[in-house]
């Protein structure tokens, strides 16, 4: 008889699963993408050490769903795509991250780098493509890179200003094959390599912070202004604190609802304009001066406001130059105004001038509106439909559903309609005015806060960028309701002038046209979803009653009438 060998198996592991095990290791629990060549192995490995993978049908609609699902949950979100052509169309989702600051990592296969340059199957150049929308981007040329760059890819899509870093990883590498001892030890070293590199957040020196408190002490019509950065921050407490203590009224960017209720009264949201046009000092957190707060500039603002920014990135305050930039964590910096201010209070008070001038035109406007909100316009114009689906989700109560909104007109009188009483409950176009989030959005939303509903108000055009993915809402069984203004197209019908209807295809539908009446309910049906066409206020009610208490998939189709609203919504300057 042989002697047996007393050398020990090996187990070998190839690099799609030392991807997979750094993935997990490195706390990663959830994936979005499209699997394909030469990603599908490593998709699977994933699943099987318990990373949760959604799978889309475009990899569009998954790298939204991933930068989003890095907002809602502070943890990066992670895309997976295929080589070439999957990675460009990854490039929406990477790029959204990046320009909303949300942390979100692509990793993309990569063709074989021995055939670099000779044409091969989806050659792309992906270190290069990526560059625009990256913070930092690393190809793993070899299987033992794997683990450190998962690693620091993860690191750095959070550190400092979150947003979008990318992974590539060459067929080559995936098929490369180690031992199970040396994936061990790659792992433990990428993990202590990364905790050597913790970046230090910025911690704003003693004199600034006294400074800010002078200025909002002394100010005469004082704001404070804060953003999803103050969100993502999870700085809600920390603001409620400094706006209760203080009595100064406060005013959300469009994602800032909800960190406070929009109910509360010192919320200045329906006096937007009084309130930047008026205020001597504004203290900004987690909001950039971009077009979304007019530059900070007049007309809109007073050309002596007086700025007070509180940002994670120094790049920032100094391209605003403020009175006075706060570079830190939003929460952080906010504890520490809070701490100064406890040592010598202040109060506006309910009488103060400014205090009650706000409110004031708040209680005016809001009666205006209401008034506007009571008539029952059928056909349906926005205002009615948005009524009624204000009322019906105020009416579930806490926890508060999660509230995704994009499109022209629905968007903006969705933002001045419907109520944020809860902390990161609205996603929306964002920075970027990013049409086509809408379901990805959805279910980043779903699988982020499970105990939650989730409530899409979409335009139709807006809707039709992803229709596709109510399949994937089937599929996982999400708890995903879609209601669809459709109006027939971009902004409506037909609005061209007399003039513009000419030429030799004149006959053709409008640019901005999409089928009138399209039956949008029937898509998710014929997966296995609910759909409803409603028209008149009892059918949305009861669509609404009927589809919140299922918590299953589901489009409502709300018939809208075609002239309702406005070309280009509240951005018609534009166009």
């Amino acid at each position: 008889m042989a002697e047996s060998d007393p050398t020990p198996t090996k187990t070998l592991i190839d690099g799609n699963i030392l991807a997979a095990m750094s993935l997990a290791r490195f706390g990663v629990d959830h994936m979005f993408g499209v699997v394909g060549i030469p990603v599908t192995s490593l998709a699977n490995r994933a699943v099987a050490l318990g990373v949760r993978f959604i799978a889309f049908h475009n990899e569009q609609a998954a790298g939204y769903a991933a930068s989003a699902f890095g907002y809602l949950t502070g943890c990066p979100g992670v895309l997976l795509t295929v080589s070439g052509p999957g990675c460009v169309h990854g490039l929406a989702g990477l790029s959204n991250g990046m320009i909303n600051a949300w942390p979100v990592v692509m990793i993309s296969g990569s063709c074989d780098q021995n055939d670099v340059g000779r044409g091969d199957f989806q050659e792309l150049d992906q270190i290069e493509a990526v560059k625009p929308f990256s913070k930092f981007s690393v190809k793993a040329k070899h299987i033992s890179e794997i683990p450190d760059s998962v690693a620091r890819v993860l690191h750095w899509a959070s550190s400092g200003r979150p947003g979008g870093c990318y992974l590539d990883l060459p067929t080559d590498v995936l098929h490369q094959t180690i031992s199970d001892s040396e994936a061990e030890a790659l792992l433990a070293a990428a993990d202590n390599s990364i905790k050597t590199e913790e970046t230090l957040i910025p911690n704003p020196p003693v004199s600034d912070i006294e400074q800010t408190v002078s200025l909002l002490r002394n100010a005469k019509r004082p704001l404070v202004v804060f953003g999803k950065g103050a969100a993502f921050s999870r700085a809600e407490n920390e603001l409620k604190k400094l706006v209760e203590t203080t009595g100064i009224p406060f005013l959300p960017t469009p994602m800032g609802k909800g960190l406070l209720p929009d109910t509360h009264e010192l919320a200045a949201l329906a006096a937007r304009s009084l309130a930047i046009g008026k205020c001597d000092v504004a203290l900004v957190v987690g909001a950039r001066l971009n077009w979304l707060l007019h530059f900070g500039e007049p007309p809109k603002w007073s050309k002596d406001v007086k700025f007070i920014l509180v940002d994670i990135s120094k790049d920032e305050i100094e391209l605003r130059k403020p009175s006075v930039g706060l570079v830190g964590d939003a929460k952080r910096v906010l504890e520490r105004i809070n701490r100064e201010i406890k040592d010598d209070p202040f109060c506006f008070g309910k009488s103060h001038p400014w205090v009650e001038e706000v409110a004031k035109k708040v209680k005016d406007n809001v009666v205006r509106m209401e008034v506007q909100l009571a008539k029952d316009v059928v056909p349906f114009n926005f205002f009615t439909p948005m009524r009624i689906i204000r009322d019906a989700i105020l009416g579930l109560g806490s926890p508060a559903p999660i509230l995704v909104s994009e499109g022209a007109n629905t968007m903006d009188v969705g933002r001045a309609v419907l109520v944020q009483t809860e902390p990161r409950t609205r996603l929306d176009a964002g920075t970027w005015g990013t049409m086509g989030v809408g379901l990805g959005y959805c279910i980043a939303a779903a699988v982020a806060s499970p105990g939650r509903l989730v409530i899409a108000v979409e335009g139709d055009s807006a809707f039709g960028f992803s229709a596709i993915e109510v399949e994937t809402l089937v599929r996982y069984q999400l708890p995903v309701v879609v209601i669809v203004f459709n109006n027939g197209g971009v902004y409506g019908g037909d609005r061209r002038s007399p003039e513009e209807i000419d030429g030799p295809y004149k006959d053709d539908p409008a640019p901005t046209s999409i089928i009138p009446g399209a039956a949008y309910h029937t898509v998710i049906e014929a997966f296995g979803g609910k759909g409803y066409l409603v028209g008149t206020p009892e059918e949305l009610k009861s669509a609404l009653s009927e589809s919140f208490s299922a918590r299953k998939p589901a489009v409502i189709n709300v018939t809208v009438d075609p002239y309702a609203g406005s070309e280009s919504g509240r951005m018609q300057h534009k166009n």
